[in-house]
């Protein structure tokens, strides 16, 4: 299946840190182009792979699941666990829980978790049925675009396909179940005026990362895709920043 011009992975080799990127549900390594060129050009080795189903056809990603995604990110991972001598994880919406999950999977193997606007809890009532609704209707209208930025745009899906959809309620569960398992440096960015994912999500980071490890940093200027919005720059820096924190090895600029 042929992949949509500007949704390709990006992979940059760098210095001994890792960065892993992790895109949202329906969006493309697009939406997180920037961010990584940004990391790399500060020396980082940044992997941002283009999730199955992604970047393609709504109709194929309705062929793929939760599972399908974060395979190909634990994979992802285990390069640059290979290369790297400390990898940090981040992402953008579901790319966030997904990034979380890895952070409970895989323990001191990740050095910190950076999210923007992370989604671990279904808030939208539609999705409650897809269980049912996937056997009905293959598609609903997306969710892919939202950004205050005048100007820019997101490189993902105007139809959300129902089948892959209802597989989240899974992944959301299993994250929320084990959020006690993180224990690395949490850093989240949240944007209040976020028409996609609601404030509960960010509410239960805060209830249940609890061990003095979790920053939130709000985005007053930005909608969900705030990594393409008018606060990316603050995304980028402070992600950077965050990283020179809380690594114990030296970054290596190019």
């Amino acid at each position: 299946m042929p992949v949509m011009p500007g949704a390709e992975a990006y992979h940059h080799a760098g210095g001994r840190i890792g960065v892993l990127l992790c895109h949202g549900f329906t969006g493309s390594p697009q939406s997180l182009r920037p961010w990584g060129e940004y990391l790399a050009a500060a020396g980082m080795t940044v992997a941002l792979p283009r999730l199955p189903g992604h970047g393609t056809t709504w109709q194929e990603m309705n062929r793929t699941r939760w599972e399908d995604w974060y395979a190909e990110l634990d994979k992802s991972l285990a390069d640059l666990r290979g290369r790297c001598d400390e990898v940090f994880v981040m992402g953008l919406s579901l790319g966030g829980c997904m990034a979380l999950r890895l952070a409970e999977v895989h323990g001191d193997g990740i050095k910190g978790v950076v999210v923007v606007n992370p989604s671990v809890v279904n808030d939208v009532p539609l999705l409650r049925l897809s269980p049912v609704l996937k056997f009905f209707v293959n598609s609903v209208p997306g969710v892919a675009g939202d950004i205050k930025k005048e100007g820019a745009t997101e490189l993902g899906y105007s139809r959300t396909p129902v089948k892959a959809a209802a597989s989240l309620l899974g992944l959301w569960t299993l994250t929320r179940s084990e959020l006690h398992k993180v224990t690395q440096p949490v850093l989240i960015f949240h944007s209040p005026q976020d028409h996609v994912v609601k404030p509960e999500s960010v509410r239960i980071l805060r209830e249940r990362l609890t061990g003095g490890n979790l920053d939130v940093v709000e985005l007053s200027d930005s909608y969900h895709v705030a990594t393409l919005d008018n606060d990316a720059d603050r995304i980028f820096a402070g992600s950077l920043e965050f990283i020179t924190t809380n690594a114990s090895v030296p970054l290596q600029r190019d």
